[in-house]
């Protein structure tokens, strides 16, 4: 990587020195000859010579007319109120180096724009809200900070300028640079969505509570609980190139066994950032015994013929949609009877939660359909005394079940997780939710009240499912299930 010509901001690196000259002026209006290490004539070699690029007649993005009606339906909730809905800053990884940013959910599903330092602003007006969105500009030449600065467009890439923005999102545009000193002088009500901006939150420090925030944050993980049609058919490409990424992986699977999981968990993400943005989450590629830690993102343990793998993994689109799915395989392409044993118990309950997946439902009712299968299958199996209803009164299947059997999907993949628990996991299914439903039995590898044959066994599977007027689609459903058919399937790609 290289090191930028300085290591501070253009804004320390302008402040030292108009400290030193006795200076006060704004960045704009410094002088060229006022850089360390920069010779007057450098500076002005880097003034100009530069084309215009500007972009003209830009097309709105795709989810424009979308995210106009999200916003109208946020200011209908919200008379009368200012709304803060930042997009967040770049986080320091190590020293001068960051994370990849990713726009805070809130703001990227009100404007469609993921860059960061964008801040939407929904001013109350005659009828309803103005919104604003405010941006970082393009890097200014005349002060040197395109070439200067570590975050100049010299140095990460270009921007778009204001007037573009204003095309691609349909919303005025404005300098971000200017909005903490307007919203320390704003009057009247205000609400911001915490957590993502620190300046944005202390320029407001005197004009907001954390009670009224947690009521913007709420409504919006709501609003998300039904899609539209734009998120719809995004969370079906986040699903195709995931089923794409599952092949891959299969095809590898060789590869995999003479180094580690982690050779799994990279064959997925290159189809993650080809075809996507990112993956969704931390990919779980957990071989053998690994399958049986619900969270297993270390991906360091061996590839073994004759183990399960179990592979949960989704990409994220380029709009923040992900996908989240998973399959448990055998690494060789052939279940042993044990695995195949609890394979089936685990896709009967699957079977069941998706059955019970249609709109009208509770949203509890996917849930509690697979759990009462895999408690059938455990009293059967006398690992646990019956009757079934005993069991699931008092919740002894979870030893081996562990945890609930699904979850509302979207731009995050735990989404809408600030909703209220009346609208969400007691409450009822609409056409337009999507949700995964994803049963699993683990049995850990110390675990003694289980037959031996039995340990260090772990499956899941996890489908994508979008609920319809009439019941509910598998958008994953390009990716088999049922044990002979993932067998089948496993051949033809190795083949």
């Amino acid at each position: 990587m290289s090191e930028a010509l300085t290591p501070e901001t253009p804004e320390a690196v302008l402040d030292e020195a108009a400290d030193e000259a006795g200076e006060e002026e704004p960045i704009k209006q410094r002088k060229n000859g006022l850089y360390p290490g920069v010779s007057d004539e450098l500076a002005a070699s880097m003034k100009s010579g530069w084309a215009d690029t500007e972009l003209r007649g830009l097309e709105p993005i795709a989810q424009a007319e979308y995210t106009a009606a999200r916003r109208a339906a946020l200011s209908a909730r919200f008379p009368g109120e200012r709304l803060v809905i930042p997009a967040g800053n770049l986080k320091t990884r190590s020293n001068d180096t960051e994370y990849p940013f990713r726009a805070s959910v809130e703001y990227a599903y009100l404007t469609g724009n993921l860059t960061e330092d964008g801040v939407l602003v929904l001013e109350p007006a005659a009828e309803g809200h103005k919104a604003t969105i405010y941006l970082l500009p393009r890097s200014n030449r005349e002060n040197g900070e395109f070439w200067l600065s570590g975050q100049g467009e010299l140095w990460v890439g270009r921007r778009h300028s204001l007037a573009e923005a204003e095309q691609l999102y349909g919303i005025p545009a404005s300098d971000v640079r200017e909005l903490p000193a307007a919203l320390t002088e704003a009057t009247g009500p205000v609400r911001v969505v915490r957590g993502y901006d620190a300046a944005i939150e202390a320029a407001l420090t005197d004009k907001v509570t954390r009670e009224h925030d947690d009521e913007l944050r709420v409504f919006l993980s709501e609003a998300r609980l039904v899609k539209d049609e734009f998120e719809a058919g995004e969370l079906q490409k986040a699903v195709d190139s995931t089923v794409r990424g599952f092949e891959d992986v299969v095809k590898v699977l060789d590869k995999a066994e003479a180094t580690s999981e982690r050779f799994i968990e990279g064959t997925f993400f290159l189809r993650a950032r080809v075809e996507g943005n990112d993956i969704g989450y931390g990919s779980i590629c957990a071989s053998g015994p690994h399958a049986c830690t619900l969270h297993w993102v270390r991906n360091d343990g061996p590839v073994r013929s004759g183990d399960l793998l179990l592979l949960d993994a989704g990409v994220e689109t380029h709009t923040l949609y992900t996908a989240d799915v998973t399959r448990t395989l055998p690494v060789n392409g052939t279940f042993t009877e044990i695995q195949k044993k609890i394979y089936d118990a685990v896709y009967d309950a699957q079977e069941a939660g998706i059955a019970a997946v249609l709109p009208g439902a509770k949203y509890r009712d996917f849930h509690d359909a697979a759990q009462h299968v895999l408690a059938e299958r455990l009293v059967e199996w006398g690992l646990l005394e019956g009757p079934v209803e005993r069991v699931l009164e008092l919740g002894l299947q979870r030893r081996w079940t562990l945890h609930g059997t699904g979850h509302m999907l979207g731009m995050d993949v735990h989404d809408c997780a600030a909703a209220r628990t009346e609208t969400y996991v007691e409450g009822t299914l609409e056409p337009g939710m999507c949700l995964t439903v994803e049963p699993g039995l683990y049995f850990q590898a110390d675990d003694l009240t289980v037959p031996e044959e039995y340990r260090g066994i772990g499956v899941r599977i996890e489908d994508d499912l979008l609920v319809t007027e009439d019941g509910s689609r598998n958008l994953s459903a390009g990716l088999p299930r049922r044990s002979d058919e993932v067998e089948a399937w496993m051949a033809s790609l190795k083949g």
